[in-house]
């Protein structure tokens, strides 16, 4: 996988207006956007950052 493109959380529901959207890419990191407004910027977190936010979210903190 080089880049995943634009995506959603899978939980994320149709009609949801509170959404951001990820786009991993090999070696960079990850950008955040927020899904109402793709145009308004992005926040990149590069892969060390993006690792250890995921493993506190999966250990619910």
């Amino acid at each position: 996988m080089n880049d995943t493109g634009w995506f959603k959380s899978s939980r994320s529901n149709a009609g949801g207006d509170q959404c951001v959207e990820c786009r991993i890419v090999a070696g960079h990191g990850v950008g955040v956007r927020d899904s109402k407004n793709p145009g308004g910027g992005v926040l990149r977190v590069g892969p060390v950052a993006w690792s250890s936010f995921v493993t506190a979210l999966k250990n619910g903190r």
